[in-house]
């Protein structure tokens, strides 16, 4: 399975290199460092534009990791309530300000490292949040949107805080995503 993600991968970038493009998360709090994400844009083209909007708009910057659950995924992008110093009780409620996006499912594997938009019941809900992958998680498979891949800073994942319960709500002060830029 990680073969073939990689193969699909490897295509997907070299297919459309002129579209080639990422993201670079810079993480503080308990956790400190770069994630480097390669973005989809040929896999999920609304879903990789609404989120390079977002960045260049600067939104996601000083945005919590509200969701954190070991051994499978560290979710935020929640732009409307998410933001470190405010209150993020409600976070991971809140979206942009922008439509809700259509559902870009795809055949890549829910692997470690992989990046998905977060979504409600609706598969056509998804609009700011995003979630990258700790391990793999296959019972997503064709049920969330595939955006992109941690190609640097599995560390600085690892070392996110984790959250507490079934649901991964963080207690006390979260670690955050202090800029998030575009990268070419």
């Amino acid at each position: 399975m990680r073969k073939l993600f990689a193969a699909t991968l490897a295509t997907a970038l070299m297919g459309n290199a002129a579209l080639a493009s990422g993201l670079a998360i810079t993480v503080d709090g308990e956790a400190k460092g770069v994630i480097k994400i390669d973005l989809l844009e040929d896999v999920a083209p609304q879903h990789v534009a609404r989120i390079k909007a977002l960045a260049e708009s600067g939104a996601y910057d000083g945005v919590v990791f509200h969701r954190v659950i070991d051994g499978f995924m560290a979710q935020t992008g929640d732009v409307e309530f998410g933001k470190a110093g405010g209150d993020t009780q409600r976070a991971g409620m809140g979206g942009s300000d922008m439509d809700d996006l259509p559902a870009e499912f795809s055949d890549l594997p829910f692997d470690r490292g992989v990046v998905g938009m977060a979504r409600s019941q609706s598969p056509d809900s998804a609009n700011s949040q995003f979630f990258i992958m700790f391990d793999e998680g296959y019972f997503l498979n064709g049920q969330y949107t595939v955006v992109g891949k941690v190609t640097e800073g599995l560390d600085v994942l690892d070392a996110i805080k984790r959250g507490t319960g079934g649901n991964g709500a963080v207690d006390g002060t979260p670690d955050k995503m202090a800029t998030v830029t575009v990268t070419e």
